[in-house]
């Protein structure tokens, strides 16, 4: 049907962005990322997130996980926020949600879209292929990168000069020859307004993360009770931090009306009172959360996080919930209630400036 890879890959775009994808790039499948991948994970960077070593040796390489991938479609969806992620920082009695969280679970939606996409691709070449969104051993970023979508930026995460950091990615593998595409040169240029919105400082260089001081980090994957020193910085976020994405200048061009509508904010989760999440029990964590990606982390660490932010609040009117928390059959849950009663009655919170940071432009 198509007389060449020119013309294929033309359609493949278009049949991508009717899909819903806003970006979109070829890179090929021959990458090697295991030197970068072995040295981040041989620091400690990792923490808790043993599945990244797990299948590091698959992780490293597209052909290492599928010998017979040739070419790798690289794709992103935007979830542009149609207003200021930092807008909560201040508010005491709410929860603030990072962005990408606050709709329905972008996983369900991002594979929808690629095994669509991959069924086209299928029926038109007769080709094999394989999709992948996050839950995969695959770098998504660095492959990202390598075919045009982007560049990683000094926090480590994805920047497009069209739809700034707010992309989903996705990638389908597959045994075509695609003619691919260029890399996206790093654009980051002097700017540090990522690194300097970091409230926990958890990059020690640039492009580095160190995923122990990551309040996304502390607050999603982090099982265990949250180290002291972080509690503060961590204000009242309950879920995920946006703050070294949502200081990046590229984002002033970024449309939200380019963001998929399946991630529009369900209004629950936009800024949630923390009196309703600590008296959350775990049928109510699955009905609140139902087709969130939230509802992973389960009830236990939801409240846990609750707790922390709770005791940053100086609101004394929730006191009485944190009390009853103290027993809690949940070990995590009653030690961050303990605490946050402790914060709370001392009274030395110190302020949280990461929202007043100013925001640099590109250079």
């Amino acid at each position: 049907m198509f007389p060449d890879k020119k013309s294929l890959k033309i359609a493949l775009r278009a049949e991508a962005e009717r899909l819903g994808f806003v970006a979109f790039g070829v890179a090929k499948a021959d990458a090697d990322y295991s030197a970068a991948l072995s040295q981040w994970l041989e620091s400690g960077a990792a923490g808790e997130m043993d599945w990244m070593a797990a299948r590091a040796d698959q992780r490293a390489s597209p052909r290492a996980l599928w010998p017979g991938a040739r070419s790798i479609i690289a794709l992103g969806m935007s979830y542009a926020p149609a207003t200021d992620p930092l807008a909560l920082a201040s508010s005491r009695a709410r929860g603030r949600i990072s962005v990408y969280a606050q709709g329905k679970d972008y996983h369900d939606i991002v594979k929808k879209a690629l095994k669509a996409l991959a069924r086209w691709l299928v029926a038109e070449t007769g080709a094999e292929v394989k999709v992948f969104v996050d839950t995969a051993p695959v770098m998504e970023k660095p492959l990202a990168s390598a075919a045009g979508l982007g560049w990683q930026g000094k926090h480590s995460n994805m920047v497009s000069s069209d739809h700034g950091s707010w992309l989903f990615l996705g990638s389908i593998f597959t045994t075509l020859e695609l003619e691919p595409d260029a890399p996206h040169g790093d654009q980051c240029g002097s700017c540090t307004a990522c690194q300097t919105a970091c409230p926990t400082n958890a990059f020690p260089k640039p492009y580095t993360l160190d995923a122990r001081r990551c309040i996304s980090y502390l607050t999603i994957e982090h099982k265990g009770p949250i180290p002291n020193e972080f509690r503060r910085a961590i204000g009242n976020r309950i879920y995920g931090c946006d703050d070294c994405l949502a200081a990046c200048p590229w984002n002033k061009f970024a449309q939200s009306a380019a963001a998929n509508l399946a991630f529009a904010p369900r209004a629950e989760l936009v800024a949630p009172a923390l009196a309703d999440l600590l008296a959350l029990d775990d049928r109510t964590f699955r009905e609140v959360f139902s087709g969130s990606p939230i509802k992973r982390i389960g009830r236990d660490r939801m409240v846990r996080n609750a707790a922390i932010a709770a005791g940053n609040s100086e609101d004394k009117a929730l006191t009485k919930q944190l009390q009853a928390l103290l027993k809690d059959a949940s070990p995590i849950v009653a030690e961050a209630a303990q605490w946050a009663l402790e914060a709370l009655l001392k009274g030395d919170h110190q302020p949280n400036t990461a929202a007043s940071v100013p925001i640099a432009s590109p250079s």
